[in-house]
């Protein structure tokens, strides 16, 4: 006897209710012994001919996107992050880490962030990799993205393991995976990874009470925090202290690091916020819960705190619940709060850099900046305003960030800058981190505070030195089974029937990374080949000599069920 009703399962297809991948996931899930588990609940489904919850739970495999495996928790199957698709994930590492030649032995570090079900994941990934005979640190209590990747670097592990969905809704959670380098996983590592994970059936596990006791899985506590906190106050350029400013981590980790740096670094007028004080992985006093520092709504609290109570501040900052990322809003002279833009704050700290290393008499031509493709062209401009060099034919993810400085070497690095407020300077970790780029806005801030100027000044300075830039970005949200399909579609349409003009401006030509072709329009014709990556996205361009340059590059999201959209113009 079949342990479930087939003809159920192919009468949904046929008419429509369940995808055919979807059934066919839906079959191996129940016919697997490693998922015998799962059985019961999935034949209960299919007997209530619950065919939306089982088309979510299996529309889809999660795969490794720009920031590893990320997507809604749910009870199992797939196509949710879950007990069996985070164990699968950690045993994928550790079989593809036996497969590049560490046959034994070898070393992990497990963080997590204030999520959900966070810890959990994390002592399940401990044991998955324990009982693949790795060595394995985990962090006592939830840390930032940064600090783990710092980790990974300083105890010389092989492969680090963030549990963390960023700045995604509450309901979301993911797997961050991270090489013996301290970076995000890249090719060939992440598809060796992924063919691992797809190939798992029986996982290991050990107790991980017995693996503490006998010293497999070694819990971090505060010397680990330390090291991290004075590697990145190490950082800082000027002694200017004299700034008022409000904090806020979101109910994230970023009290941990953000704000233990700005404590360390001796900045006494910077005020953590309170009301988004407690870890809490359901954001309750985040606007729609959605803590993320690129939505302006969440400094609302703050912000209306602020009127209430009179507070002097000049600066609002605010981490996501990982604390890689920064937000960054200042006081106007009406006394409002305005926001700068990751490409702003990009550009005023790739110049706060470079001007500190020339006081210091540390510049050198072999200085270098890195940013991505979608990034403002205003920091690779300040860059060569001030002689340094300029990496940007980069693909989104700052995992290629990290990857160009150990290409380069770090000897040389300045800073790195993400347009979705993502920073990093120095040589401590290999991803973004709001810690650094708090401690440098903070005494960028202050010290241009003590001369009577603001950061918007400084910015203006900026536009006249390297020519205006503005940048914007739209995103369409397409969740769900047929998400993807109608964002595969809207860029197979781009591809083949490119627009030739938005609004007033004359589109000229397209860049698709993709197939690394230039294509003019409306001609058609091959341009030339693009040098640099190649990815799924494509760049929509005005004529090179316009007076107002323009251009426009398209991308599926890799962390979110979104097509983006960013918007650049320029003029001298």
């Amino acid at each position: 006897m079949q342990p479930y009703p087939e003809d159920r399962i192919a009468d949904a297809v046929a008419s429509g209710k369940l995808t055919s991948d979807s059934a066919a996931r839906v079959r191996t899930w129940l016919t697997r012994d490693s998922l015998s588990r799962y059985r019961d609940r999935i034949s209960q489904l299919i007997q209530e001919e619950n065919w939306t919850t089982l088309e979510s739970l299996f529309w889809t495999s999660i795969p490794f996107g720009t920031g590893g495996r990320r997507g809604p928790m749910g009870e199992l199957g797939p196509a949710t992050i879950n007990d069996r698709t985070i164990a699968e994930s950690a045993d994928g590492m550790a079989r593809y880490l036996r497969s590049t030649g560490r046959t034994e032995g070898g070393a992990a570090v497990i963080a997590c962030d204030s999520r959900h079900r966070s810890p959990e994941f994390a002592r399940l990934t401990a044991c998955t990799l324990a009982a693949h005979g790795l060595q394995v640190f985990l962090f006592q209590n939830c840390r930032s993205t940064p600090e783990l990747s710092f980790a990974v670097r300083q105890l010389r592990c092989d492969i680090g393991v963030m549990i963390s969905a960023s700045h995604n809704p509450p309901g979301d959670n993911g797997f961050k995976a991270y090489w013996s380098n301290g970076a995000q996983v890249i090719p060939p590592h992440d598809h060796g990874i992924i063919r691992e994970v797809e190939r798992c059936d029986e996982i290991p596990s050990t107790n991980f009470k017995d693996a503490v006791d006998r010293g497999q899985i070694v819990m971090l506590v505060d010397d680990i925090d330390r090291q991290y906190i004075d590697q990145v106050v190490k950082l800082s350029q000027s002694t200017s202290r004299q700034i008022h400013a409000v904090f806020t981590p979101l109910h994230g980790v970023g009290e941990s690091s953000v704000y233990a740096v700005i404590r360390r670094a001796g900045f006494e007028y910077v005020t953590i916020f309170e009301g988004h004080r407690t870890p809490d992985g359901a954001f309750p006093n985040v606007p729609n819960h959605l803590p993320n520092p690129e939505n302006l709504e969440v400094f609302d609290p703050v912000m209306a705190w602020i009127r209430q109570t009179g507070h002097p501040a000049q600066m609002i900052l605010a981490s996501d619940p990982d604390a890689d990322r920064l937000g960054v809003m200042i006081r106007n002279a009406s006394g409002s709060f305005t926001p700068l833009s990751g490409n702003q704050v990009g550009a005023l700290l790739t110049d706060f850099l470079l001007r500190k290393r020339k006081q210091a008499g540390r510049f050198s031509s072999e200085d270098y900046v890195v940013q991505t493709l979608v990034t403002s062209p205003l920091i690779r401009a300040t860059a060569e305003f001030h002689g340094a060099r300029a990496f940007w034919q980069l693909l989104v993810g700052f995992k290629y960030i990290a990857q160009t400085i150990e290409e380069q070497g770090a000897d040389h690095f300045v800073f790195g800058a993400e347009e979705s407020i993502g920073f990093l300077a120095g040589d401590y970790c290999r991803d973004k981190d709001a810690a650094v780029a708090a401690l440098l806005i903070l005494e960028l801030a202050a010290e241009l505070s003590c001369a009577g100027r603001t950061l918007t000044d400084q910015l203006d300075e900026l536009y006249t030195k390297c020519g205006y830039h503005c940048e914007s970005q739209k995103s369409i949200s397409c969740e769900g089974p047929t998400g993807k399909a109608r964002i595969d579609a809207l860029m197979q349409a781009l591809r083949q029937t490119p627009p030739s003009h938005l609004g007033k401006l004359c589109l000229t030509d397209v860049c698709d990374y993709g197939t690394g072709q230039q294509t003019a329009i409306p001609a058609g014709t091959t341009a030339s080949m693009i040098p640099g990556p190649r990815g799924d996205m494509l760049i929509f361009r005005t004529k090179a000599t316009d007076p107002v340059r323009a251009q426009i590059a398209v991308r599926p999201s890799g962390t979110e069920p979104k097509i983006k959209f960013y918007l650049f113009c320029q003029t001298d």
